[in-house]
C-alpha cells in the first residue's frame, strides 16, 4: 500500500444557516489561482447542516467530524462530487449523518459517481472526469480510515428494552448524547431523499470495543427514499446494514468489507434486488429477526456472491436467527471454501427459492447446517445483472469479470 498526503490549501467554511453554493459564488474570482483555497483546496465541513445546502463537483469536501443534516434541511450533492472524511475514532469518528426529517439528494451518474472516501485517498475531480473511479494510491482492502454514511428516518422498527417495545432508538455508531442519532417512528413511507450512483470506501472507524460504523447505515428509512446503484468497498464493519424501515434498495456492490456484507435487523420490510457481494470477512448475509413485538419481513433477490478467493475467505454463506423473517430468491454462491455453510435453515420465517451453490452435487450437504432445504441446489449460474455496475471501482478492478 502507498499512502501519500498531497499538500493542500484549505478553506474553513461553516455551514450553519448558509447555502454553500452561494458562499462559493461570492468569493473573489480575481484572486490568483495558487492563493485561492476555494479553487485549489478541500472545503472543510466542520458544523452541522441546518439549511438547504449544495455541494458541487468542482470541489472536494472534507468532513472534519460527525456532520449531521438536521431535520428540515436538505443537502444536495452534485454528480461527480468527492467527499473525504478525516481520520478519527470514538466520539471523534467522522461521518455524514442524515437525521430524521433531513434529506440527502445525492444523484450521481454512471459517468460521474459520487465518491465518499478518506482524506488519505488522492482521488480527485480530474480522476472522475477522466473516468478513473478507483483510488490512485489506496489498496481496495484498506479500511477504518474514517466513518461512513448514515441515513435515518421515521419508519417502523422492531426494538425493545426491559420496559417493552420501543418506537425509536439511537443508531449504533453515534453517541447517545447526539439526538440526531435517533431513528424510528410510524411513517413507513417516510422520504429521506434520493441516493444514486455513490461509492463508499475505506470507512468503518471504531467508536468503541467491537463497535464500528457501517459503510451505509439505514435506520428506520422509509419507502419514499430512493436508493439505487451503491458500492461499498473495504469498510471495516458491515457493507450495508438495515435497522427496520421499509426502504427498497437495488443495484449494489459490496467488496472486501471487514465484517458482514449484508446485515438486516429490527424487521426491515423492504427489498434488496440485483447485487454482487465479493469476499466479506464476516458473514455474506447476517439476517437477524425482530427485537420487539412488531414483525416485518424483507426480500433479498437476484444476487451473485463470491464467498472466497485466494486472498480472502468469508465466515459463512447465510446466517439467520431462529426468528428471522426473510424471503431469499435467486442467489448464486461461488468461490465456496471448505467449512462455509448456510446456517439455521430450519428458521420458520426464512424461505429459500432458487438458491444455488457452485459446488458438486455430492458435496452440497457439507455446505448446509442441517437438512438441505428444497430451494437450495448445487450448480447454477450467476444471477445478478452486472452490466449495470460498469461504473464501480470493483468492475474497473476486474472483480466482476465472469460474474
Amino acid at each position: 500500500m502507498r499512502v501519500e498526503m498531497k499538500s493542500k490549501n484549505i478553506l474553513i467554511l461553516p455551514l450553519i444557516g448558509l447555502s454553500l453554493s452561494f458562499a462559493l459564488v461570492s468569493c473573489n474570482d480575481d484572486d490568483p489561482v495558487d492563493n485561492d483555497p476555494i479553487v485549489t483546496g478541500n472545503v472543510i465541513v466542520n458544523q452541522n447542516i441546518t439549511s438547504n445546502t449544495t455541494w458541487t463537483s468542482d470541489k472536494v469536501y472534507q468532513l472534519a467530524g460527525r456532520i449531521a443534516v438536521v431535520s428540515g434541511a436538505t443537502l444536495t450533492i452534485e454528480a461527480g462530487t468527492i467527499i473525504k472524511g478525516e481520520a478519527g475514532t470514538g466520539a471523534n469518528a467522522t461521518a455524514l449523518l442524515i437525521a430524521r426529517g433531513g434529506r440527502l439528494i445525492a444523484e450521481g451518474t454512471a459517468d460521474a459517481p459520487i465518491i465518499f472516501t478518506s482524506v488519505a485517498d488522492e482521488i480527485s475531480p480530474e480522476d472522475i472526469a477522466a473516468g478513473n473511479f478507483g483510488s490512485p494510491n489506496l489498496d481496495p482492502d484498506i479500511n477504518g480510515l474514517w466513518g461512513g454514511l448514515i441515513i435515518l428516518g421515521k419508519a417502523r422498527i422492531s426494538a425493545s428494552n426491559t420496559s417493552g417495545d420501543l418506537t425509536e432508538v439511537q443508531i449504533e455508531g453515534i453517541p447517545t448524547s447526539d439526538a440526531n442519532g435517533l431513528y424510528g417512528g410510524n411513517d413507513d413511507a417516510d422520504d429521506s431523499g434520493i441516493i444514486k450512483y455513490i461509492s463508499i470506501r475505506h470507512g468503518g472507524s471504531n467508536i468503541g470495543s467491537g463497535n464500528e460504523i457501517n459503510g451505509l447505515t439505514l435506520g428506520g428509512v422509509g419507502s419514499g427514499t430512493v436508493i439505487e446503484n451503491v458500492e461499498v468497498v473495504s469498510n471495516q464493519d458491515d457493507g450495508i446494514e438495515w435497522f427496520g424501515g421499509a426502504v427498497n434498495v437495488k443495484n449494489v456492490v459490496v467488496w472486501n468489507v471487514g465484517d458482514d456484507a449484508i446485515d438486516t435487523d429490527q424487521s426491515w420490510s423492504g427489498t434488496l434486488e440485483n447485487f454482487v457481494v465479493v469476499t466479506p470477512a464476516g458473514h455474506c448475509f447476517e439476517l437477524d429477526g425482530p427485537e420487539g413485538s412488531y414483525q416485518g419481513g424483507h426480500t433479498i433477490k437476484t444476487g451473485t456472491i463470491v464467498a472466497s478467493n485466494e486472498d480472502r475467505q468469508s465466515e459463512d454463506l447465510i446466517n439467520v436467527d431462529a426468528n428471522s423473517i426473510v424471503d431469499l430468491q435467486g442467489l448464486h454462491f461461488t468461490g465456496i471454501a471448505d467449512g462455509q455453510k448456510i446456517n439455521r435453515v430450519t428458521a420458520a420465517g426464512v424461505t429459500f427459492t432458487n438458491i444455488t451453490l457452485d459446488v458438486p452435487a455430492d458435496s452440497l450437504a457439507n455446505h448446509v447446517n442441517g437438512a438441505v432445504p428444497a430451494g437450495v441446489t448445487a450448480g447454477g449460474n450467476p444471477q445478478a445483472n452486472t452490466s449495470v455496475f460498469s461504473w464501480t471501482w470493483a468492475a474497473q478492478a476486474g472483480q466482476l469479470t465472469g460474474l
